[in-house]
């Protein structure tokens, strides 16, 4: 799931849609993939965390102790939404950065200090975007129900409902999750956009998910954008070929590299383009659609298009965008619950970024 959000330097016009615009809405760069080796943790023990944690999460566990808490942080998202509506890419890339390194504890907002460095600093990680939002609702939150909700389930609340803002599905999530002790960048293990569907699918296989499960979270690519820099061996020198990637339709590749260039630069100054070059920033099932017809922006995004295990989910979905929106709301549910810290584990921190001052013995 990565993603890289920095300012759009000149005016870029890609499949009619002009970035400089969107900028001004306050696009930035957000996908599911990311760079790094997959993990390699046994499925076995992530299905039995998953069962374990369900059992302990429940629907309306903030019904008596603060009953307005969804609504208040969905009021805090419909805000952002109506200014900046790329905010919904932003909170999908860091819900799944978050739950796939310790669980969904919100380990990711922990702000590094002078003797460690978070999750945060990761590289993966040094462009997640959206920790203001969590803060504005945490503040929003802890103003009526002081200590009571947690930064874990205000990520995994904001990014159902910002989903929901998008298009995508309205589906109802479990809560009683609690923050997380420990926020370790070395830790940070995520799977990258040139990897082939089988060494993806590791790593998701090892948190308890399933081969439709990851072929439809990177549907979420679908409200995404990437720099050049991404995908750029793609447009003409693919692999050291001297040519652009024969997976990708000519015409495409062609007018990226317009854009792109050849020359990799630093990512301030790097281009950007919708991973989907038609309903950018609508919850829909196009970006099955465009790998269909090799217009995949990443390299992960088209091979799942053309992977044996996963092209049949991928027709699929471009067929039946009902059948998506299904998947991905089962999907996220699930995820939501990788190896999360419930009952008395962890603690409800009172600021998102910093871990609670321990209690004197």
């Amino acid at each position: 799931m990565g993603g890289i959000h920095k300012d759009l330097g000149d005016a870029t016009n890609i499949g009619g849609r002009d970035l400089e615009t969107d900028e001004k809405m306050g696009l930035n760069v957000d996908t599911i993939m990311d760079y790094g080796p997959p993990g390699a943790n046994p499925v076995v023990v992530f299905l039995s965390i998953i069962c374990f944690a369900s059992a302990q999460l429940k629907l309306g566990f903030y019904s008596t102790t603060c009953p307005k808490a969804e609504s208040i942080i969905q009021g805090v998202v419909k805000q952002r939404f109506s200014k900046d509506r790329s905010i919904t890419a932003a909170l999908l890339r860091m819900h799944f950065h978050d739950c796939f390194v310790r669980g969904c504890d919100a380990s990711i907002l922990i702000d590094s200090t002078r003797t460690t460095s978070s999750e945060k600093d990761a590289g993966p990680n040094l462009t997640v975007r959206g920790n203001d939002l969590i803060d504005a609702a945490k503040k929003a939150v802890e103003a009526v129900c002081p200590s009571t909700v947690s930064c874990a389930d205000i990520i995994t609340l904001a990014t159902r409902d910002s989903v929901a803002l998008a298009g995508g599905p309205k589906y109802t999530l479990s809560t009683g999750r609690r923050d997380g002790l420990v926020s370790d960048a070395n830790e940070v293990d995520l799977p990258g956009p040139s990897q082939s569907v089988s060494d993806a699918f590791a790593t998701f296989r090892a948190k308890g998910m399933t081969m439709n499960d990851m072929v439809t979270l990177l549907g979420a690519h679908t409200v995404g954008v990437a720099h050049c820099g991404f995908f750029q061996d793609r447009l003409s020198n693919f692999q050291g070929t001297g040519k652009p990637d024969p997976t990708m339709e000519p015409a495409l590749a062609a007018r990226l590299l317009k854009t792109c260039g050849t020359q990799f630069r630093p990512l301030s100054s790097d281009p950007k383009v919708f991973l989907d070059q038609g309903t950018s920033f609508a919850f829909d099932n196009q970006f099955y659609n465009q790998t269909l017809f090799k217009r995949g922006i990443m390299q992960i995004d088209q091979e799942l298009a053309l992977d044996r295990l996963s092209a049949p989910i991928v027709s699929g979905f471009a067929k039946n965008g009902v059948a998506f929106q299904q998947s991905f709301a089962n999907a996220m549910i699930k995820m939501s619950k990788i190896q999360v810290l419930v009952g008395k584990a962890g603690e409800i921190r009172k600021n998102c970024r910093v871990f609670n001052p321990k209690k004197k013995a």
